[in-house]
C-alpha cells in the first residue's frame, strides 16, 4: 500500500525534477487557487504529466495502467457510482477478495481513496493513469453503461422490437448507438465493427489501421442495435438474408460525419460495419499526402497531362481515394469540365460533376463511364476499374483526348501492366494510353510527443545494409497519453511512382516480363515502396517495423 507519509512535492524535489523554490512558489499559489499540486505544477510548466506518472510509479511502486488496452468487465464498473468516478477521475479495474484496484489520476488523493472505501466497502488499491485516458474510459464505460442498463430492464425479444424503441431519440437504444458513434469520432476511429458472436455482441474500433475490441454487449441487444443502425442507414430492417449497403450523415461535436454502412448475414446474425468519414477535414492538398519532393513532382507531371490514363493502386484502405480527390482538387479549374463516376461519392467537390453508381438500376462504372463521355468532359475520374469492360472504355477514352484518373487493386505499380493484360487489353493499347501509376500503402506515424531515438538492433542493421543503407540511429514511440501508449499517432502514405516514358513504353509494347519492366523502371529513377518507406524511417516519421509489415511481401 502507498506510504501516506510521502507527499508529491517532496517526491518531486527528491527526484530532482523541481527545486525547493519552485515547490514553495507552487504551494503558495495552491493556497490561493485550491488547485491540486500536480495540476498546478503541470500548468506552470515545471513538470509534465509523464514525469508525475514516472515518479509515482518508480518512487512509490504505484502501478501504471494503460487504460486504452485494458478490458474492464461491466460488473466491475458498477461497483463505483458514476458520480464518484467523474468527481475524483477514477475507474475500477478489478477486484480480488476485499481489494478493489482503482485507476486514478491522483493516487495520493487520500480523501478520494477513503470515500471510495466507504462507498464500496472494498480496500482500495490505487493505480495511476493519465487524465486523458481516464476521461475517455469514464465516457466509454459509464455513458454506454447507463443506456445498456435501461435497455436490460424488461427487455423484449428481438422479434418484439417496437418502432418507438429504435426511432425515439430519448430511447435507450438510440442513445446507446449515438454514444457509440460519438465516442468513435472522438477517438478518430476509421471503422466500427458490430460483430455478432454466439453469446455476445462485440463492438470493435479500427484506429490507425489496427482493429481492437472496445467492449462486448449482451446478445439480447443485438437485434435492437442492428435494427437501429439499419433504420439510420435507410436499409430494409425486415431483410436479414441478403447483404445491404447504406449511408448515414450526422453532425457530431460540430463536425459533419459521413458514415457508410454495410450489413452482412452471418450464422450468428447480421454483422454491421460502419466506415466513418470526417467531411469537415476537407480534401488534402497534394503537399500533405506524404510524397517526397521527387515523387511529388512526378505525380503532378502525370496528372497535368492533357490526355491518357493515370492509376492509383493498392489494397483496400490504403488511401487511394484520398489521393484521387487531391488530384481532382488540384486540376479543378474553371476551363475544365470534370466528371466522376464513383461508388460511393465520398467528398462533394464544388465545380465537379459527380455521379453515384447504382447497380440496382443498372448504373455501373462501365455504363456510367459511357454516358459521361457524351458530356464533353476534359477530365474523367472512375472510382475503380473492376472489370475488363470498364478498363477497355477507360483506355479508349484516354486515347480520344480525355484525361482519365482511376484506381486498381494491385500490389505495386508494375503489376498494373499485368492486370490489364489479364483483362484482355492489348499491350499496344496499354503502352499508348498509360501515363503513370502510383502504388501506395499507409503506415502508422510515430507519435511526435514521445518519439525517441535508439541504436538499431543487429537484425535491423542487416536489413538496412541489404538495401545499401547505413544508419546509426532509428526512431520509435516510447508510448504516452497522447497516443494511448501505442507509440503511434496518425498514418502517412508511402509511395511508388512509375512515370511511363518512351523507354518503358517500348518495353510494354514488346510484352516484356514484369522483371524486365521493373529493372527498366528502377534504371529510370523509380523509388520502390520499401525504399520510400525507409526514407521516412530515417527521418523519424515512421518505424522500420511498420514499413516492413506493409512492404516485405513485395
Amino acid at each position: 500500500m502507498v506510504n501516506v507519509k510521502k507527499r508529491l512535492g517532496d517526491l518531486l524535489v527528491d527526484s530532482g525534477i523541481i527545486s525547493d523554490d519552485q515547490l514553495k512558489q507552487a504551494l503558495g499559489e495552491q493556497s490561493k487557487t485550491k488547485q491540486k499540486l500536480g495540476d498546478l505544477l503541470i500548468s506552470q510548466g515545471y513538470v509534465t504529466e509523464q514525469q508525475l506518472i514516472e515518479v509515482l510509479e518508480f518512487q512509490l511502486g504505484i502501478p501504471h495502467v494503460n487504460l486504452s488496452k485494458y478490458q474492464i468487465e461491466a460488473a466491475i464498473i458498477q461497483i463505483i457510482p458514476e458520480s464518484l468516478a467523474r468527481r475524483y477521475q477514477v475507474i475500477p479495474l478489478s477486484k480480488d477478495g476485499s481489494k478493489l484496484m482503482v485507476a486514478m489520476a491522483d493516487p495520493l488523493d487520500y480523501f478520494a481513496i477513503e470515500e471510495l472505501r466507504m462507498s464500496t466497502g472494498f480496500r482500495i488499491e490505487p493505480a495511476i493513469s493519465s487524465r486523458d485516458e481516464l476521461q475517455r474510459a469514464i465516457a466509454r464505460h459509464y455513458g454506454l453503461q447507463d443506456s445498456m442498463n435501461q435497455m436490460m430492464v424488461d427487455l423484449p425479444t428481438n422479434e418484439d422490437i417496437r418502432e418507438t424503441e429504435i426511432t425515439n431519440e430519448d430511447a435507450p437504444i438510440v442513445r446507446l448507438v449515438n454514444q457509440m458513434i460519438q465516442q468513435a469520432v472522438q477517438l478518430k476511429v476509421s471503422d466500427i465493427h458490430v460483430d455478432p458472436g454466439e453469446i455476445t455482441l462485440a463492438i470493435r474500433y479500427r484506429v490507425d489501421g489496427k482493429l481492437r475490441t472496445e467492449r462486448t454487449i449482451p446478445k439480447q441487444m443485438q437485434g435492437f442495435i442492428t435494427a437501429r443502425l439499419k433504420i439510420m442507414a435507410k436499409l430494409n430492417i425486415a431483410e436479414r438474408r441478403l447483404p445491404q449497403d447504406g449511408r448515414i450523415k450526422m453532425v457530431i461535436d460540430y463536425k459533419s460525419i459521413d458514415i457508410r454502412v454495410s450489413s452482412l448475414p452471418t450464422i450468428h446474425g447480421e454483422k454491421i460495419v460502419l466506415r466513418l468519414l470526417d467531411l469537415s477535414t476537407g480534401v488534402k492538398p497534394i503537399n500533405q499526402l506524404g510524397f517526397n519532393k521527387y515523387n511529388s513532382q512526378l505525380f503532378k507531371t502525370m496528372i497535368e497531362r492533357p490526355y491518357g490514363i493515370m492509376l492509383i493502386t493498392g489494397p483496400t484502405g490504403s488511401g487511394k481515394t484520398t489521393t484521387l480527390y487531391s488530384a481532382l482538387s488540384h486540376l479543378n479549374q474553371e476551363n475544365a469540365n470534370i466528371i466522376t463516376v464513383e461508388d460511393p461519392v465520398e467528398y462533394q467537390l464544388p465545380g465537379i460533376n459527380q455521379v453515384h453508381v447504382n447497380s440496382t438500376i443498372g448504373l455501373s462504372f462501365a455504363t456510367g463511364l459511357r454516358s459521361i463521355l457524351r458530356q464533353d468532359p476534359n477530365i474523367v475520374m472512375v472510382g475503380e476499374i473492376r472489370d475488363a469492360e470498364t478498363a477497355e472504355i477507360a483506355i479508349r477514352a484516354s486515347l480520344t483526348g480525355h484525361l482519365v484518373l482511376s484506381t486498381l487493386h494491385t500490389n505495386d505499380s508494375i503489376s498494373t501492366v499485368t492486370r490489364f493484360r489479364d483483362m484482355g487489353i492489348e499491350s499496344y493499347l496499354i503502352a499508348s494510353s498509360l501515363i503513370g501509376v502510383v502504388a501506395q500503402r499507409l503506415v502508422r506515424q510515430i507519435c511526435e510527443d514521445c518519439r525517441t531515438s535508439y541504436v538499431p538492433t543487429e537484425q535491423e542493421i542487416i536489413f538496412l545494409t541489404s538495401r545499401g543503407i547505413t544508419a546509426t540511429k532509428l526512431y520509435k514511440g516510447a508510448g504516452c497519453t497522447a497516443c494511448g501508449r501505442s507509440g503511434y499517432r496518425g498514418r502517412i502514405a508511402i509511395h511508388e511512382v512509375l512515370l511511363i516514358n518512351d523507354y518503358i513504353r517500348q518495353f510494354i509494347t514488346d510484352s516484356a516480363s514484369i522483371h524486365d519492366l521493373r529493372v527498366a523502371a528502377l534504371e529510370h529513377g523509380m523509388i520502390q515502396l520499401m525504399d520510400d518507406g525507409i526514407e521516412k524511417v530515417l527521418q523519424g516519421i515512421t518505424s522500420l517495423q511498420e514499413v516492413i509489415r506493409e512492404t516485405v511481401s513485395l
